[in-house]
């Protein structure tokens, strides 16, 4: 088998409704903006997959067909090689891998989940929210989460003060007593052109202190830099509190250089992201051996969230996250161009159990939505 093309999909999605990500200070968000690619190989079989996000906004179509156009899909841990100087010149070419997971999935007639050893089993998914809201917006937007059978929720604690993300947390605790609370600080990378001033050591300690005080508590999410490796493992010795990162790291050496250095307690390479299907079961593996929780981070779009569910499922992990923030962030506005949102049921979400990853566009709207052919 061959690949023989490359079609790329500029796509542009007005929400029905706006939100404001906490990774975006003052920046309110209408529009979801993806590039889609579709890999045509001469058995008549197409690998789809995503970069959403900065990535997708930019055009690499050049890069990526000189190196996979005329390869063989199945080669995935040779290909990966090859296309390991799109990280010096272009956008992380892990996306890429997961349209050839597709491919070989639908060559077999089997999800790739079922091609790594995985099972199409329900797994136990939080509530992931967006948005920093007042603790009165928050307890509702919980109660809603509880009554859909979610036991977690993870909330943001940004900017230089936590205060009012730590009050809403001890009023939920108040509330729920029983449900798992994670915290995301979103202090482990930068977004381009949006100034964020970054915690301390002491800042990320006392909020972990705080944490400790209200209590079960799943995991801190990146409260220091992505790469601050004795940082974080300082701070992991100095508290009860789980330490999670690693979404927007870059391939496996960078986590075997979190768990050389004690640096986490919960890993959450995102397989479009930072490693790619292959690469992110390896880190399970490594998270297993070593006694760490394996949770991959799922928040770009329905393709990319579909590629995760699919590394969850052939993998150890404890949580699915679901990102879900109405009314602007949604399952149909996350999932805008499959013919159908992955939904979850009482708390947990299948993955999809279809050839390859298992889910189908809807074409029509990415025909229509397609920036590229203006």
């Amino acid at each position: 088998m061959e690949i023989t093309d490359i079609n790329q999909y500029h796509l542009r999605y007005q929400m029905d409704d706006s939100w404001e990500p906490a990774w975006k200070p003052g920046y309110e968000q209408d529009e979801h903006e993806v590039l889609l690619f579709e890999l045509e190989t001469d058995a008549g079989i197409s690998g789809i997959s995503t970069a959403s996000g900065f990535a997708g906004r930019m055009d690499y179509l050049e890069l990526a067909e000189m190196f996979l156009v005329g390869e063989d899909p199945r080669n995935v841990e040779s290909l990966l090689e090859q296309l390991d100087p799109l990280n010096l010149w272009g956008p992380r070419p892990w996306h890429f891998e997961v349209a050839l997971w597709d491919i070989i999935g639908k060559d077999a007639g089997k999800p790739v989940y079922e091609l790594l050893g995985g099972s199409g089993e329900p797994i136990p998914a939080y509530a992931s929210t967006g948005e920093r809201q007042p603790a009165d917006e928050r307890l509702d937007y919980v109660r809603d989460r509880v009554a859909e059978g979610f036991d977690a929720v993870k909330l943001r604690c940004h900017g230089e003060d936590p205060t009012p993300d730590l009050e809403a947390a001890r009023r939920i605790r108040e509330e729920f007593p029983d449900l798992t609370l994670m915290m995301d600080a979103n202090m482990g990378w930068s977004v381009p052109m949006v100034d964020v001033e970054k915690w301390s050591f002491s800042e990320a300690l006392a909020v972990a202190r705080e944490l400790e005080d209200i209590g079960n508590i799943g995991w801190l999410e990146e409260p220091l830099d992505r790469r601050d490796y004795e940082g974080l493992a300082r701070l992991r010795e100095k508290t009860d509190v789980p330490i999670a990162g690693g979404e927007f790291n870059n391939g496996m050496h960078h986590f075997r250089e979190f768990i050389k250095q004690g640096s986490l307690d919960v890993l959450q390479p995102d397989a479009v992201l930072a490693t790619g299907i292959l690469n992110g079961k390896k880190v399970a593996g490594m998270t297993e051996t070593h006694g760490l929780e394996f949770a991959p981070h799922t928040w770009n779009d329905g393709l990319g969230f579909a590629a995760n569910l699919h590394l969850l499922a052939c993998t150890n992990a404890t949580w699915c996250e679901y990102p879900i923030e109405p009314p602007g962030w949604t399952p149909e506005s996350r999932d805008f161009l499959l013919a159908d949102p992955i939904v979850a049921e009482d708390g947990a979400v299948e993955p999809p159990s279809g050839p390859g990853l298992g889910v189908e566009l809807d074409w029509d709207l990415v025909h229509e939505l397609d920036q590229s052919k203006e």
